[in-house]
C-alpha cells in the first residue's frame, strides 16, 4: 500500500504543477478576453487580429460590428477577430 502511494505521488505532483502553471493561467486569460469582447461599445478604438486599427461605429449583432478604418470607410468585422481595445469610451449617461 505504501509503495503504491509513493509511486502515485509524483504523478499527482506533476498534475498539480501542470494545472497551476498552464491550465489556470489559460483559463484566466480566456475569461479576461470574454469580458473584453462583451464590454465593447460604440466609440471604442480597437485592433483586429489582422492588424486593422479602427473605431467601432455600430454593433450589428452579437457576432458582428461595424468598424470605421478611415473617413467614410466602414467594414464589418467579426467580434471574435478583435485583438485588443486601445481606448474605451465613457458609457452614455441616460436622463431619468
Amino acid at each position: 500500500m505504501a509503495d503504491t502511494l509513493i509511486s502515485v505521488f509524483p504523478l499527482i505532483l506533476v498534475f498539480f504543477v501542470m494545472w497551476f502553471f498552464l491550465i489556470r493561467p489559460q483559463q484566466r486569460s480566456q475569461q479576461k478576453r470574454k469580458e473584453m469582447l462583451e464590454n465593447i461599445r460604440r466609440g471604442d478604438n480597437i485592433v483586429t487580429t489582422g492588424g486593422i486599427v479602427g473605431k467601432i461605429t455600430k454593433i450589428v449583432n452579437s457576432s458582428e460590428i461595424e468598424l470605421e478604418i478611415a473617413n467614410t470607410v466602414v467594414v464589418k468585422v467579426l467580434r471574435s477577430c478583435i485583438l485588443e481595445v486601445r481606448s474605451k469610451t465613457e458609457p452614455v449617461v441616460t436622463k431619468e
